[in-house]
């Protein structure tokens, strides 16, 4: 079963439960800031190797990292006051960026720069808190959670000296991850859906799970006067943020349909692409940013450099997936004042180049980054965990192509957002990064 139909699925069976339940809203303003230790202390006290490898994690910075903090500030904040459809994102996107604050009901928090308990983002105590969640679907924050002086542990029952432990098992579950790692928009459209992607791949199927990648086991202590376990979980939690995460998750193979050419004859050029590491789709969580894309260049025995386009399928919504000098991200003007805006380039890299995404569109139909705007998707187009997908370039040798060994190199590339987006909104640059996940040379020769 595709994750698609899987998702539709879950729609047509719960629409009652959608409808008449608020999921993860009842909880704004519900607790208070004192009612959560903070990280530091966790760190400073027992759990020092922990609270490091949280401290330079993502989780550390949800609420801070400055893509997160402009498109909230920037883009989501301005829109919820303008559009009622989409008012609740105001509260609603700090249920998984800073808990704390979303719980306290600090809405919005105050900027990072004020350095209030919001930029704790998503601290220690908001994870062993955490006791379930609510619902048959994890999603939109909707983790029951019960702070206090008793902490979810996934190892055992016991006490320390600052708290006691009880051991909760779905610490240990995808689900734990799922309810931030899936989001629905205003509109009732999956515009997140890692948990869901892995739910329905091979991973799960085999007992896999989300942390099995992302808090991998080692020997270690748990804590400065605990015992030392041979499976200790690290608090790394890297992903999608992390390069050294992103770099070879795809294998990537190419190669032509003969050797030898003459100047002017064709070559088919086939490039495999095998998803090996990842356990949910790739590009996975926010696909709306990020963008992920084939790129293929010769180079003849002179060092003249050829860029080869990829042939096109004929799939329906094929057009999103091929690099294009279109404007797009028109949306973004609602939040600017900006209702004439004419948006800025859908893609901004080499023309024709192969891209593996799935688009978003607003209500008016338009390609989008804001995924609290979505009312639809496009083409599915990302990479499934152990799927393998076989692109083709057709290239014409040039006449002028010096005589000898062609090199032809296929690239996979990777950015974490699309640089006219972040070059729009002045983001700092090593979100539009670009990262090289993978590539491949073969070699052809050219006959005088």
């Amino acid at each position: 079963m595709k994750v698609l139909q899987f998702i539709t699925t879950v729609l047509l069976i719960s629409p009652l439960y959608f409808s008449q339940i608020k999921v993860g809203d009842d909880a704004l303003g519900t607790r208070k800031y004192e009612d959560f230790q903070m990280s530091k202390f966790c760190g400073t006290s027992c759990h020092v190797d922990f609270y490091q490898q949280w401290s330079q994690a993502m989780m550390s910075q949800a609420y801070t990292h400055h893509w997160d903090e402009i498109e909230y500030f920037k883009l989501a904040v301005p829109h919820a006051e303008k559009d009622p459809i989409v008012a609740g994102v105001k509260a609603g996107c700090n249920g998984c960026h800073t808990p704390i604050a979303f719980l306290a009901g600090d809405v919005p928090p105050p900027l990072p720069e004020k350095m209030s308990r919001a930029n704790e983002s998503v601290s220690c105590d908001v994870c062993h808190s955490i006791t379930g969640f609510v619902g048959d679907v994890p999603y939109n924050f909707n983790y029951k959670i019960e702070p206090g002086n008793i902490k979810q542990g996934a190892r055992n029952n016991g006490k320390s000296p600052e708290h006691q432990i009880v051991k909760n098992d779905f610490l240990g579950t995808g689900d734990f991850c799922g309810t931030c790692h899936n989001e629905m928009s205003p509109y009732g459209i999956w515009v997140k859906s890692t948990h869901l992607e892995w739910k329905d791949g091979p991973y799960a199927k085999e007992g896999v799970q989300c942390q099995d990648c992302h808090m991998t086991s080692a020997e270690g202590l748990t804590s400065s006067m605990g015992n030392k376990y041979p499976d200790a979980r690290q608090h790394l939690f890297h992903g999608a943020h992390d390069p050294g995460k992103v770099r070879g998750v795809i294998e990537l193979r190419i190669h032509p349909d003969a050797r030898e050419f003459e100047p002017g004859e064709a070559v088919k050029f086939t490039v495999a692409l095998f998803n090996q590491k990842t356990g949910h789709k790739f590009p996975s969580g926010s696909v709306e940013d990020r963008i992920v894309w084939m790129h293929v260049e010769a180079v003849d025995a002179n060092g003249k450099v050829y860029h080869l386009t990829v042939d096109k399928k004929g799939f329906d919504g094929e057009q999103y997936t091929i690099a294009s000098d279109d404007l797009a991200y028109q949306d973004m003007g609602i939040a600017l004042n900006q209702p004439d805006f004419k948006g800025v380039k859908r893609d901004d890299i080499p023309l024709g180049d192969r891209i593996f995404r799935m688009p978003y569109f607003d209500p008016q139909g338009r390609m989008t980054i804001q995924q609290w705007n979505t009312k639809s998707l496009g083409v599915d187009y990302r990479i499934g965990p152990r799927e393998t997908k076989l692109e083709t370039c057709t290239f014409n040798i040039p006449v002028d192509a010096a005589p000898g060994l062609m090199k032809v190199t296929a690239t996979l590339n990777y950015q974490k957002l699309i640089k006219s987006i972040a070059e729009f909104l002045e983001v700092p640059d090593n979100e539009e990064e670009i990262i090289k996940v993978n590539d491949h040379t073969t070699t052809i020769t050219i006959l005088p």
